[in-house]
């Protein structure tokens, strides 16, 4: 009978709004509960230097430029962390074994075997006395993979769990939209799909005090101008030529590959509308072609599925659009509690990226696994 252990994952994402907090208890294979979920915002502060940070960090060289005012937003965000570990723990009378901490990432280039996540495991491993699993890309990068997805072996267990035998679409709308596949509780593929989140959030950012369009509210009330959006297509055309991997699929996306240039001209709500016709357009366009019938289930999951404009567009594309939560699971914490289970994973050098997930050669664990106490 498999051991069974309780874990902690910390999740921030390309929003860098704030962390995800989940504890679970899993054995790191087939069984799985979700204990307590838990959001904890940035400050203004902290929240408004992550986002400089990552706009100014374009090449790998940008890394050592950059070197001191790394190190000292690493060191903050880790004592953020830190408090919010130690907060949601003390809600619960579980011991907790592990903490999965992704941290925040600023850069990713696959090509180059690069992804930089700010987050000091061992710091953090000292504030919480908690053993903690960080760093999870860097093995895979070694083993000639993408990097990225990562939580594609999670949905696996939660197709399992929902009992979804047939086809599952687990689509994940974040800063960038992703998703995996699978059937018969098996993965067939899982990929970047364009942009999620990130074109909107940064129109909304630039031009409101705000750091998303709510419901889409703004884009209903725009018109989408045909002419941007022929050259949003056109651009994004470039883009995956560009990021061609091996020859068969897109290289893992980040947010910098992405900009709203073209809608510049155009007013906040038509600018709006337009963004979010062409994502909703990308994500159709781009997801496996079978899965536009009645027989198979699209599930949504991140923060982009609360954009309420976003998915009726998506719904009229497309049949059998569901949410995450309709399976009693917060859409919100996928991914932290996805996380959490990548820790117990790791420790029991059990897989977490595959072939037909980010490209590696061969299936192998990842983590950092540290213990400073």
């Amino acid at each position: 009978m498999s051991k069974n252990y309780y874990s902690l994952g910390l999740m921030s994402g390309t929003s860098m709004d704030g962390v995800d907090a989940s504890i679970i208890k899993t054995d790191g294979k087939s069984k799985y509960k979700a204990i307590l979920d838990k959001y904890f915002e940035y400050p203004k502060d902290i929240y408004q230097d992550l986002i400089k940070l990552r706009d100014k960090i374009k090449k790998r060289k940008d890394l050592k430029k950059f070197k001191k005012k790394i190190k000292s937003i690493e060191k903050n965000i880790t004592l953020f962390h830190a408090k919010a570990a130690n907060e949601i723990i003390k809600k619960t009378k579980v011991n907790i074994d592990f903490i999965g901490f992704h941290g925040q990432t600023i850069f990713h280039n696959n090509k180059e075997k690069i992804s930089k996540q700010l987050g000091d495991g061992e710091l953090l491993s000292a504030l919480t006395k908690k053993r903690v699993v960080y760093d999870f890309r860097q093995k895979d990068l070694k083993n000639d993979g993408l990097g990225a997805p990562l939580t594609p072996i999670f949905h696996k267990l939660l197709a399992k769990k929902f009992k979804i035998k047939r086809d599952a679409l687990f689509i994940n709308i974040g800063g960038i939209t992703n998703f995996t596949q699978v059937s018969n509780y098996t993965i067939d593929e899982a990929r970047d799909l364009g942009p999620g989140m990130c074109l909107i959030d940064k129109l909304i950012r630039d031009h409101l005090n705000k750091k998303y369009d709510k419901n889409g509210k703004i884009a209903k009330l725009g018109k989408i101008n045909n002419k941007v959006l022929d050259q949003l297509q056109k651009n994004l055309e470039q883009i995956e030529k560009l990021l061609l991997w091996k020859s068969y699929t897109i290289s893992a996306l980040d947010v910098k590959d992405f900009n709203y240039s073209f809608a510049r001209k155009l007013s906040l709500k038509d600018a709006a509308a337009t963004l979010t016709e062409f994502t909703a357009k990308t994500i159709y366009n781009n997801m496996p072609w079978h899965f536009n019938n009645s027989d198979s289930n699209l599930i949504l999951c991140g923060g982009g599925r609360k954009n309420k404009f976003l998915v009726e567009k998506l719904k009229k594309k497309t049949e059998n659009v569901k949410m995450i939560d309709d399976y009693g699971i917060d859409g919100d914490f996928v991914e932290s509690q996805a996380f959490a289970y990548l820790a117990i994973r790791s420790y029991l050098k059990l897989p977490i990226s595959f072939p037909e997930t980010t490209g590696c050669k061969k299936p192998c664990t990842g983590g950092v696994i540290v213990k400073n106490f």
